[in-house]
């Protein structure tokens, strides 16, 4: 048998903002030496650090600038951020699984808005 919640929200967030919010749960789970880390939240630390390249804040600026363009919804602006890509290929790359497909115009406004983050 198998319980559903119901799903009450739902937020996108890039790494950045992941990590910050990681390294609060981390530094309470320290405070407390009765707590351990679970194996998959060391691993969630662990790879929000080694993948988190951009500040907080500039992660979520690079969303709203990326919001404005005219093919890119939050969902992809999200991973936009997070993979940062610098080529029309890595960027093709996350647009592999939409229905429609960017011309070379519309990829160079995006690798032009992430240009100004990297």
């Amino acid at each position: 048998m198998t319980i559903f919640k119901e799903k009450v929200d739902e937020e996108y967030l890039t790494v950045s903002e992941v990590k910050v919010l990681l390294e609060d749960v981390e530094a309470e789970r320290a405070a407390d030496e009765e707590r351990e880390l679970r194996y998959e939240l060391a691993r969630a630390i662990e790879h929000v650090n080694r993948f988190a390249h951009l500040d907080p804040e500039e992660s979520r600026d690079l969303v709203e600038e990326l919001l404005e363009q005219e093919k890119v919804d939050p969902e992809t602006a999200i991973k936009i951020a997070d993979l940062l890509p610098q080529s029309r290929d890595e960027l093709r790359a996350v647009y592999a699984q939409e229905r429609y497909a960017l011309d070379g115009d519309e990829l160079d406004d995006i690798l032009n808005v992430v240009a100004k983050y990297v």
